[in-house]
């Protein structure tokens, strides 16, 4: 989950600290007379502000428990000017001595940059680890941070956390949406590379906009011409990766205004933001709480998605251009296979993994009456027959196996993943012997030497194994 709040002075645009730069090659080392100018912590705060531990308290609420770098502050003086981003990794396991009955904290990364895909990706390696070993673990962390190279524009640089090694290249202002061009010289990566990050800061805008993908195109209006919008969304995660989908959306231009990926009823504007005495003002808010279904309800334009009832866009705006229709029947196309697909929310350690769903001819045949070639294709003809006929074809045939294959080891690694993380999270709270614990993580271990290297390798990147 990312989150955005108020902090000391900083830029969030995608360069980081400076201006950019242009494309360039990878970081050279640093001379010794560089090395010597720094102080200690600067290379750290040049990608993070800090990092903390958050507990919840059933009586008490929540609380920062731990701050790194220890001289790193987070008070109420500084939080004026601009914004800092959060990343969240939330640790909940059943505890029958809490009140509550569950132990609840979270490992949070303060960054002034808005690398969504490195933090959460960082946060996946360091996370499960931290709560094993507790603040020495941390102080590691940091000390591997504090050596990394500046986020220099352009840059392509490996960077060591915890030993792995990820390459990634920090983004310009030049660059155009959607381009991954470290993945093109990945075939050039050293041996010690572990994972390389196509991209650091994009998030995937399809499968964000996918519940409300016919209103595309004026969802790019509203978030280009500035207008208060509000995400209402089942979960944190899904929430913020809508608020910063739409707020990417119209890149390469920058977005000036306020965006908070998850908004609480604890935020310092939360009465601003729900009065009825004046206009909205122009803000992004991504809310979960169902309290704001009515305190919100007054604002022009409502984004309601997940299991959220009654999902849709709720507004009486009426977009200044003609809807595209050859984006939406393109999207259509690529929604259909995606919806076989089960929400990974139906994904539970405690259950077999969820299979994907039939592929039905009929359901697929009534998606091309809305976007089929027929209707934008000058050459004419008998499009749908050509389909239905295709579908028999052991072409089709070829191109939807691939397809269902690769979709069916994606769910695999996510239940070995789930069945692993809780393991983990739970193996000193478990009743059973540690005899029978090794067993399983010897059972578990064969199962993932039992699967195809591909399938491996995604086990293995993501450090579940």
């Amino acid at each position: 989950m990312a989150r955005r709040e108020r902090g000391p002075d900083t830029d969030p645009g995608l360069g980081g600290a400076g201006a950019a730069a242009e494309d360039a090659a990878p970081a050279e080392p640093e001379s010794p007379e560089q090395c010597l100018s720094l102080l200690p912590w600067d290379r750290f705060s040049a990608w993070l502000h800090c990092v903390c531990v958050v507990g919840f308290d059933l009586e008490l609420g929540q609380a920062v428990e731990v701050i790194y770098p220890p001289h790193s502050k987070l008070t109420d003086k500084e939080k004026d000017s601009a914004y800092y981003y959060g990343y969240v990794y939330f640790r909940q396991v059943r505890d029958k001595s809490l009140k509550r009955g569950y132990f609840q904290k979270s490992l949070v990364l303060i960054s002034k940059l808005p690398y969504v895909h490195l933090f959460r990706t960082m946060l996946k390696q360091i996370a499960p680890e931290y709560f094993e070993k507790s603040e020495a673990f941390l102080e590691a962390v940091c000390s591997d941070v504090d050596r990394w190279p500046p986020p220099v524009p352009g840059k392509v640089l490996q960077l060591p956390i915890m030993g792995v090694i990820m390459k990634l290249r920090i983004p310009t202002y030049r660059d155009k949406p959607g381009t991954t061009p470290i993945v093109q010289n990945m075939h050039q990566a050293d041996a010690q590379i572990s994972m390389a990050l196509p991209t650091v800061h994009e998030v995937d805008l399809f499968r964000c906009f996918c519940p409300v993908f016919f209103h595309i195109q004026m969802l790019w209006e509203l978030v280009l011409l500035g207008e208060p919008l509000v995400v209402m969304a089942p979960s944190p995660s899904e929430s913020s990766e809508t608020v910063l989908a739409l707020v990417s959306c119209i890149s390469p231009l920058k977005y000036c205004s306020d965006f908070r990926p998850y908004f609480t009823i604890h935020d310092s504007e939360f009465k601003e933001y729900t009065t009825r005495t004046q206009a909205p003002p122009s803000v992004i808010l991504g809310v979960t709480n169902p309290f704001f279904a009515k305190t919100l309800q007054h604002w022009p334009h409502i984004i309601r998605i997940g299991d959220i009832k009654l999902p849709g866009v709720y507004t009486s705006y009426k977009p200044y251009l003609n809807k595209d229709e050859e984006i939406v029947k393109q999207l259509q196309k690529e929604r259909y296979v995606a919806s076989l697909m089960p929400l990974q929310k139906c994904i539970s350690p405690w259950k077999s993994p969820p299979q994907l769903r039939q592929f039905s001819q009929e359901d697929f045949m009534k998606t091309l009456e809305k976007a089929g070639p027929q209707l934008t294709s000058g050459l004419k003809g008998d499009w749908i027959g050509l389909y239905r006929h295709f579908l028999k074809s052991p072409n089709f045939d070829g191109w939807f196996r691939s397809r269902q294959k690769e979709m069916t080891q994606k769910l695999e690694a996510l239940h070995l993943e789930a069945l692993c993380n809780e393991l983990q999270a739970d193996r000193e709270h478990l009743p059973v012997k540690t005899d029978t614990l090794k067993k399983l993580q010897t059972h578990i271990n064969d199962i993932i030497l039992a699967l195809p290297d591909d399938l491996q390798d995604i086990l293995l990147k993501t450090g579940t194994t």
